[in-house]
């Protein structure tokens, strides 16, 4: 029979505790680790989508740097942007996409670089620029994750997109297919229709205002469409940022209550302003044939309406195992419903 001695009890006791403290420390690390925010480039930050995403970036405590385009002359409004920016905390790195090494040393600042360069006819249209921001982050080797410019439609579920406005799809497809054979790591963010050109018109072409007496509706009007408030869009990007779920995912914004169909948004605004707009309906064919003698630009708007409003393009399948739904993954965002967004217009 052992007999153990009150010193060798106070060595196990103190060799439990050792064990203990070291398994918390290293629990510590872990928990610490994890909590750790990557650094944020944003490139376009000045933009539309951009400079909401720098505003999210910081909110969520990101170290935030902000690319400076040595292009800017003499535009005063987006300069005072970024000094607005700088005012904020983000640090503004100076770059240019005609100076690979400047774009390389940009990029190695973050972690993650997030694009934000404009993708639309009837502003600048600069997609295809980002092949230049590929080539220098594969270059800098530090990315562990890129977010392309996209934003919108899925891409990759517009092969049959009719021209000259599948050339938006076909471009952001080419990006696409540089990041996956470079091996970069991404998110991909399809954030369907912004709610500043599409819920607040009621999603009339040619105005951003709300009809006050007739309003067009395309088809019977109960094509399902997703509108999404430009804050919020960014406000889940930065979110996936971190988030080992969305690596090499689409990522889809398809909160619930914000799927709607035209007539739906319509009744809303109807609601709010308490009386009924004259309704006329436009036709599959009727809004084809309006195509033509249109500008270029215009020909790529009509073109994606037609895919949004009678195609469906938006809802009309399943989110797979290539993506994930953002409301799902982040159920602590309180998004903006259509009908509280509509109350800015009154």
């Amino acid at each position: 029979m052992l007999i153990y001695s009150p010193d060798i009890y106070k060595l196990e006791i103190l060799t439990i505790g050792w064990k203990v403290e070291k398994l918390e420390n290293r629990i510590e690390t872990k928990i610490e680790g994890a909590m750790e925010k990557s650094k944020v480039l944003v490139v376009g930050g000045s933009g539309y989508i951009g400079r909401r995403l720098v505003k999210a970036s910081l909110a969520e405590g990101h170290e935030t740097y902000v690319l400076q385009r040595t292009e800017i002359g003499l535009d005063i409004d987006k300069l005072q942007m970024l000094l607005s920016f700088k005012k904020q905390g983000a640090h503004l790195v100076e770059a240019s996409f005609s100076d690979h090494r400047s774009l390389v040393d940009a990029v190695k600042l973050a972690d993650v670089v997030i694009c934000a360069m404009s993708g639309v006819h009837f502003r600048s249209h600069n997609l295809l620029l980002q092949l230049k921001l590929v080539d220098a982050i594969k270059d800098a080797g530090n990315v562990k994750r890129f977010l392309p410019s996209e934003f919108g439609t899925d891409p990759a579920r517009m092969k049959n997109a009719m021209e000259p406005g599948r050339v938006s799809f076909d471009e952001k497809m080419t990006v696409r297919k540089a990041i996956e054979d470079a091996n970069i790591p991404f998110t991909y963010i399809s954030a369907n229709c912004f709610a500043g050109y599409f819920a607040g018109n009621l999603s009339q072409m040619g105005t951003l205002l709300p009809p006050k007496d007739k309003v067009l509706i395309y088809g019977d009007g109960n094509v399902k469409v997703v509108y999404m408030d430009e804050d919020d869009i960014a406000t889940y990007t930065i979110k996936t940022i971190d988030d080992p779920r969305t690596l090499n995912k689409t990522v889809y914004l398809r909160p619930p209550e914000n799927i709607l169909t035209q007539r739906e948004l319509i009744e809303m605004w109807e609601k709010l302003i308490q009386r009924k707009l004259n309704k006329s309906f436009l036709s599959k064919q009727e809004l084809l044939s309006s195509m033509e003698g249109l500008d270029y630009a215009s020909q790529v708007g009509v073109g994606h309406y037609y895919h949004i409003f009678y195609e469906g393009c938006l809802t009309n399948f399943e989110i797979g195992d290539e993506g994930v739904e953002a409301s799902e993954l982040y159920p602590e965002v309180t998004y903006t419903r259509m009908n509280e967004y509509l109350k800015l217009y009154l």
